[in-house]
């Protein structure tokens, strides 16, 4: 079986070649403008091929049983049509498609960090918080497909874990404060370190939140473990720190032996690709090996 994997970003889209458990020819274009701009692109890497099947990461909420994306993103023409339906007509293969964010949570759950695992939270920290829940090593979507939106949990100071628990935002709020500008993540944890006592309370900050915020998790789920993803999570003692707080926050409430593992996502930026790959293999009932490359 030989796979095409898109993974549809707002900016751009990758996409590659899923075969024997490993993706392989990954290319990146610009995401078009248009629904028939990305027939055209798409068609401009599987007419290269012999595919038997296409498997997609996208933005939005996806609803498998009517065929399309609903709620929002920076690729509207994706959403509230029938998009399964017409990818298949158009070029006459199978199609399975995933939200971006369940699909990182499969890839870990089936190959990655979460494997050896059984009931998985998947929090991806990047611009904002989105995440994914595995039950028995389901993905479990809710009645309105907002499981994992762990992002719209509300702080106790009115924000959200979105606005309050990001780098990203944290780097945004050293900006205002400072007046200096192009500072992200990196810069910021590099100001911290030489001593600087804004950064380190912004940094510090977003920790106490996220450490909140996965205490409500765990204690709402009793997970075996809390896998964290986005860009974030590769920085050096990130995963660390989390789950020493996490702790701090189960003994306050008397509840320590509950203490998930915490671990840092193993597949980074090709997780979408994977995922989509084994959420079409899911779908399709497809048997594979084990995964293990």
């Amino acid at each position: 079986m030989k796979l095409a994997v898109f993974d549809i970003g707002g900016t751009n889209i990758k996409c590659g070649s899923f075969q024997d458990n490993k993706i392989a020819c990954i290319e990146k274009f610009a995401t078009p403008k248009t629904f028939a701009g990305l027939k055209l692109q798409m068609h401009r890497f599987i007419d290269q091929h012999n595919f038997d099947g296409i498997a997609i990461s996208a933005p939005g909420a996806v609803d498998k049983s009517s065929g399309t994306i609903k709620g929002i993103s920076a690729v509207p023409y994706i959403h509230d049509r029938p998009i399964f339906k017409e990818l298949q007509e158009e070029f006459s293969l199978p199609v399975a498609i995933e939200n971006d964010a369940n699909c990182a949570g499969i890839c870990e759950v089936n190959i990655g960090a979460g494997k050896k695992f059984t009931n998985v939270a998947f929090i991806i920290i990047g611009t904002g918080i989105g995440g994914a829940i595995f039950i028995n090593k389901k993905l479990y979507k809710g009645n309105h497909l907002f499981g994992g939106e762990f992002g719209l949990m509300q702080t106790s100071d009115g924000g959200t874990l979105s606005t309050r628990a990001t780098i990203v935002k944290a780097a945004s709020a050293y900006e205002r404060q400072t007046g200096i500008d192009n500072i992200d993540g990196e810069k910021l944890f590099l100001l911290a370190d030489q001593g600087d006592k804004l950064a380190q309370d912004l940094i510090d900050k977003v920790y106490n939140y996220l450490a909140v915020g996965l205490y409500n998790i765990e204690v709402s789920f009793d997970f075996d473990a809390l896998i964290i993803g986005g860009g974030i999570s590769a920085h050096k003692g990130f995963s660390a720190e989390i789950s020493k707080r996490l702790y701090a926050e189960l003994v306050k409430n008397k509840v320590c032996e509950i203490m998930p593992e915490v671990k840092e996502c193993q597949y980074h930026n090709n997780a979408n690709l994977y995922g989509a790959a084994y959420n079409f293999i899911s779908d399709y009932a497809i048997e594979v090996g084990n995964g293990n490359n």
